[in-house]
């Protein structure tokens, strides 16, 4: 069984609602999270898990809302007494993120090591732990039983951006006959849709309502860097996927969030779904 479980769905902007983008994936006893936006290592806790059964960590893109908790995620499960690799996948220049962030805490995991010296429990060195992989669009990893591919998909790009400079991410998770695809930022595109092909259940990015588009900063967002709630609908036509879940929500009133979900279904017979922080969705 797979299992998606939502710790943030929301924006850059800080709220009490909706934390920063990142998600928990289970499969078996396999844990891991794609995305460790604001409030990640909070959410985990708060749906009872725990930062040390983190096996697997998959980042979409650079943007500091899917990966500002990434250090206090790494710590709490090493500080917690993770002893096992953690395997890091993400676009070029990840690894030179995990490096910084070595650098920041340096004198913390000085601290840890010594201590635990002095206990007479010595423990890994978390620098040795982290394993971190840079992928392209069309790589990947196997697991025993299940599998995650990254696409390369449209965020941003339409500003002048290359893929070189820029690259983004989404992922298609497969774990027996069951498809689950983690959009990551996007607008429509092909990547997108490929990566959503046939899949049991697509958490798509859906930033604004067409209703609640009202100027050019809005619309150059939706065109260029953010779907919107049309544009999800299009993408979960196309990609023929079972059951959409709506994410990375502006913060609006509950009218329009009635109107993305309306929009989202225009044309749509699958279920959709607006997704809140700590929802759990079996695929």
């Amino acid at each position: 069984m797979m299992r998606l479980s939502l710790l943030g769905t929301g924006t850059p902007r800080p709220s009490i609602e909706r934390q920063c983008t990142a998600n928990l994936v289970q499969i078996g006893d396999v844990n891991i999270m794609v995305d460790a936006g604001r409030g990640a290592v909070a959410q985990l806790v708060n749906l009872g898990h725990d930062p040390v059964d983190i096996d697997y960590i998959f980042i979409t893109h650079h943007h500091f809302d899917h990966i500002g908790n990434l250090g206090d995620l790494i710590m709490a499960a090493w500080n917690n007494g993770r002893d096992r690799p953690v395997h890091i996948f993400g676009p070029d220049g990840t690894a030179d993120i995990i490096d910084h962030l070595f650098a920041i805490y340096r004198r913390d995991i000085e601290f840890r090591l010594l201590e635990e010296r002095v206990l007479g429990s010595p423990i890994p060195d978390i620098r040795d732990l982290l394993q971190v992989t840079h992928i392209v669009a069309g790589d990947g990893y196997q697991g025993d039983g299940w599998s995650v591919v990254a696409g390369q998909v449209e965020h941003g790009h339409g500003l002048g951006l290359s893929h070189e400079e820029w690259p983004c991410f989404g992922y298609r998770i497969m774990a027996g006959d069951k498809v689950l695809t983690i959009s990551g930022d996007t607008i429509d595109c092909d990547g997108v849709r490929a990566l959503a092909a046939g899949a049991d259940l697509l958490l798509q990015c859906c930033y604004l309502a067409e209703a609640e588009i009202d100027g050019r900063e809005k619309r150059l967002l939706s065109d260029v860097v953010l779907a919107s709630a049309k544009q999800a609908s299009r993408i979960a036509r196309a990609a023929g996927v079972g059951k959409m879940v709506l994410t990375h929500l502006a913060p609006k009133s509950d009218a329009m969030l009635q109107a993305a979900l309306e929009e989202a279904c225009d044309g749509f017979t699958g279920e959709v779904v607006l997704g809140a922080d700590l929802m759990v969705i079996d695929v």
